[in-house]
């Protein structure tokens, strides 16, 4: 493949060096030219300095032959621009950009730009070094607004409706494991013993979700 970086900081030069060690070629573009020495004497790529949302850069950076484009500058407007552009413009199918605003990269992924959304992804990344095995996600969606995780529920939980459990938790229950087998209950579903429940939770708060869960169910 060939692809194009815009942004030459710590997320970019390592994304190129680790796409040349796959055997991709890799082509960054920067408007600080000093920002290349990141890139480190081995870098075999193009190096184009400029703004990587101008046409004649991404041009420069040949963006025409291009299999993909990612965006990792330190700027939410010039990282979606730079992308629009290239998905637009050039008609580059692969296309991501890294998001601060988490509010932003969901209307970005609406708008069919893929995002990577630094703050919910980080936030999502510690918990999972924290907390106990067992509440790691098992899934995030591209913007990592929203995590899916086997959550470990306390045994009294076990008799009563996933209904109370979503209301203590806050979170909604996607699925349970049951025997083996994938089950998608309804409200009224029971929690029974030995079940895996996996809960959709926003980014941020699965520790008050895994708490709220670990803990018996209020009475009344």
């Amino acid at each position: 493949m060939y692809v194009v970086i815009m942004g030459c900081g710590r997320v970019g030069a390592s994304l190129a060096a680790g796409l040349e060690r796959l055997g991709h070629e890799v082509a960054v573009i920067d408007r600080d030219p000093q920002s290349f020495r990141r890139l480190g004497p081995e870098f075999r790529g193009r190096q184009v300095v400029g703004e990587g949302y101008h046409r004649d850069v991404l041009t420069g950076a040949g963006i025409e032959k291009a299999d993909a484009f990612t965006a990792v500058s330190s700027g939410d407007n010039s990282n979606i621009i730079a992308a629009r552009v290239a998905r637009e413009t050039f008609g580059i199918e692969r296309v991501v950009a890294r998001i601060y605003d988490p509010k932003r990269a969901a209307v970005y992924e609406r708008l069919g730009i893929p995002t990577v959304a630094t703050v919910p992804w980080s936030t999502d990344r510690l918990l999972r070094m924290l907390l106990p095995d067992g509440v790691a996600s098992a899934w995030r969606e591209p913007s990592g607004t929203v995590a899916v995780l086997p959550l470990p529920v306390h045994e009294d939980w076990i008799g009563h409706p996933i209904r109370e459990l979503e209301e203590a938790t806050g979170a909604r229950v996607a699925f349970i494991v049951r025997f083996g087998t994938g089950v998608l209950p309804r409200a009224d579903t029971a929690v029974q013993a030995e079940d895996t429940v996996y809960v959709a939770a926003v980014s941020g708060t699965v520790s008050d979700v895994t708490a709220a869960a670990a803990a018996p169910p209020q009475e009344g």
